[in-house]
């Protein structure tokens, strides 16, 4: 009986708790900027947990095997343990929150770098290929926290918030391989494999990104954001004919929001895959292909301030089409440009990873203006599945592409695909201008 009445009283606190967020604008933008916080804080971590791990995943492979054969297998495991957690983490947050989803994926991502440790403890090769799939739940998962901060921002503020989350995974992405040889070091110290050691790092990094979401991201943002929309609608008088035309429009802005990040994604890791091949062939050492993708990663994240200002001040149309532009750009260089010149290939790659950034801003933003609370996070995983998937495929079709063909023609290839996001963005803003006079606000 003491327990059927506890549980009332909590169930009428969160009510009371969520009208409290229902009637206060206020109190809204001041658990936006709260939610923010949380969530630069956890993709500090994520970052870390995701470049520790990716770094020397292939290396600890290649030494178990003994063999050059199975280096690709790693990766191949990150994507599809990426993929299938996207879906999942998506499902999670529909059903109990942000909170519980993102903590849940990063949790799951750190258990699956402990199992890495094990595996390299017992030589298992079952069990590191096992893990690394579950490892792949962390980089689901630090690709999906960018929309934790849009649950309550208002279309003025949405693409900023995306952006705050892809900076703030960077410090941790550029901290993560330098703590590499740190981390060896560490392993061997303690009776593990040098090659492990960064993903004890990943493991703990991980389990803090989880963590921190799951102590601080309270209220839920995404419950929140549900209640308001509810809220709203029940207020709303539109006619039931507005209602059918607006789903429609909805449908129409997701399929170009996906558009765009599914084939900036594709162009991006197909072009990147195989430049440091490119460069092997024409006498480039390591220090210059580092150099160049170092450039690369750079121009993917850092400039997501910006952008996010962007986005949010001109439009998504118009940065969707300018990330088509610079893909197109990036791949013409890359394709005619001297193969023997640095400058060339950093500005090449540095594009390349630009117009990224751009595509996935813009593209985010898109999909979050056109999706309810009420299926916005299911519709958000069942995305990033796509993008998880369509970056395998880039990088898997590049390789076939360049031995029957050249690298030139992988590059035009992706320059031209790049422009058919042009027209798929346009008829999208024109729809959703079309729209303005009956959309419901948020």
């Amino acid at each position: 009986m003491m327990l059927h009445k506890d549980s009332v009283k909590a169930v009428a606190a969160q009510t009371a708790s969520l009208q409290s967020y229902i009637r206060s604008s206020e109190k809204q933008q001041q658990l936006y900027k709260r939610t923010l916080i949380v969530v630069v804080i956890s993709q500090i971590f994520g970052g870390a947990g995701l470049a520790a791990g990716i770094t020397v995943g292939a290396l600890l492979a290649q030494n178990m095997l003994g063999t050059d054969s199975v280096t690709g297998i790693p990766t191949a495991l990150f994507t599809l343990g990426s993929a299938g957690a996207a879906l999942l983490v998506g499902r999670f947050s529909q059903r109990f929150g942000r909170r519980t989803g993102l903590a849940v994926g990063f949790l799951a991502g750190g258990i699956g770098a402990i199992g890495v440790v094990i595996a390299a403890l017992m030589n298992s090769i079952l069990l590191l290929f096992t893990s690394l799939l579950i490892y792949g739940a962390g980089t689901a998962t630090n690709l999906q926290a960018r929309y934790a901060g849009t649950d309550l921002a208002n279309r003025a503020q949405r693409a900023k918030a995306i952006s705050m989350a892809m900076v703030s995974t960077t410090f941790g992405a550029v901290a993560g391989p330098n703590l590499v040889d740190v981390m060896g070091e560490f392993a061997i110290s303690i009776g593990v494999p040098a090659l492990a050691g960064p993903f004890i790092l990943a493991a703990a990094a991980y389990i803090v990104a989880g963590l921190v979401l799951f102590i601080l991201l309270r209220p839920d943002p995404f419950i929140v954001a549900k209640a308001i929309s509810d809220a709203q609608r029940t207020s709303s008088n539109l006619l039931l004919g507005e209602n059918s035309k607006l789903l429609s429009i909805n449908r129409r802005g997701i399929f170009a929001g996906a558009a765009v990040m599914v084939l900036t994604q594709f162009v991006m890791l197909a072009i990147m895959t195989m430049t440091p091949i490119h460069m092997g062939h024409h006498e480039h050492g390591l220090n210059e292909v580092g150099l160049v993708i170092g450039f690369h990663i750079g121009a993917m994240f850092l400039p997501s301030l910006v952008t996010g200002f962007l986005v949010d001040k001109i439009g998504r149309t118009f940065m969707a089409i300018a990330s088509a532009i610079t893909l197109f750009v990036s791949g013409i260089l890359a394709a005619v440009g001297p193969a023997d010149s640095m400058v060339v290939l950093i500005t090449a790659l540095a594009l390349l990873g630009l117009g990224w950034n751009f595509g996935l801003i813009s593209g985010t933003a898109i999909l979050v203006d056109s999706t309810p609370p009420s299926t916005r996070a299911k519709t958000q995983g069942s995305v990033d599945v796509l993008i998880a998937l369509s970056g395998a495929l880039g990088g898997g079709l590049s390789g076939m592409v360049v031995a029957h063909s050249s690298y030139a023609t992988l590059s035009i290839a992706g320059a031209v695909l790049s422009l058919l996001l042009i027209p798929i963005v346009i008829g999208a803003g024109s729809t959703q201008r079309r729209s303005n006079k009956i959309e419901i606000t948020e």
